[in-house]
């Protein structure tokens, strides 16, 4: 009975120190193997945060560039903007001398000079003393187109560079046709310059009623010249 009991006993030690090995056995193997999990995981880890900064350094790379292609387009576009300026202006400077050569009609604001002879001649005096002559209207003419008035007639008449006036007698002549006075000179430009410029002490005015010629200076709100004939810009 004695030896049966120890028996027991040490069927009992061996069977705690068999648990025992199994337990140690079984921690050792799950901490193995979770230390191989955390380097699989550091490893991810680390090939995920090389891609990251990889696709940010793509990332910066890429705005720059988009930075210089937006400098690019803006360069082009201050270009393009001076090109059209450079068009529109050429385009508006074409459009005046076609004004100025009466290759179109034109119409705006502007002034209306009127020149007349004198009501009233003395006696015993000179009458060519008295009435306009074509240097009178030249001397109008001249004042206008100074002071920037774009586009002048005469009774009328449209006149370009190629218009010739003289005196005949009592009438002007103007491209070869003949007015009587008085003669009405009207200018299309800025009223508020013309008339001022006109009007200047010692200036043109002054200049006829000292030639006993009688001037009256009207501010227009609409003049309307039509364009010249063929046969008017090339006489």
């Amino acid at each position: 009975m004695k030896m049966r009991g120890s028996y027991v006993i040490f069927a009992l030690i061996l069977l705690v120190l068999g648990f025992l090995i199994s337990y140690s056995y079984q921690v050792t193997k799950e901490k193995n193997l979770a230390r191989t999990m955390t380097t699989e995981q550091w490893d991810r880890e680390f090939e995920i945060r090389s891609q990251l900064i990889t696709k940010e350094e793509t990332n910066r790379e890429l705005q720059e560039e988009l930075y210089e292609k937006q400098e690019e387009v803006k360069k082009i576009e201050e270009s393009l903007k001076d090109e059209k300026q450079v068009y529109y202006n050429l385009v508006e400077d074409v459009e005046k001398f076609r004004m100025y050569v009466g290759d179109l009609a034109v119409e705006g604001k502007g002034v209306q000079v009127t020149l007349e002879d004198a009501s009233y001649i003395p006696e015993g005096e000179n009458v060519n003393n008295y009435i306009v002559h074509e240097s009178h209207i030249f001397n109008v003419i001249n004042e206008l187109y100074i002071s920037g008035a774009d586009a002048l007639a005469i009774n009328g008449q449209r006149i370009s560079s190629h218009s010739y006036i003289y005196c005949n007698g009592p009438v002007v002549t103007v491209d070869g046709n003949q007015y009587p006075a008085p003669f009405v000179i009207s200018a299309i430009g800025d009223p508020n310059v013309l008339l001022p410029a006109l009007n200047i002490n010692g200036g043109i005015v002054d200049q006829l009623a000292y030639d006993n010629i009688v001037v009256t200076l009207e501010k227009k709100e609409k003049i309307v010249m039509e364009p010249l004939l063929q046969d008017q810009k090339s006489s």
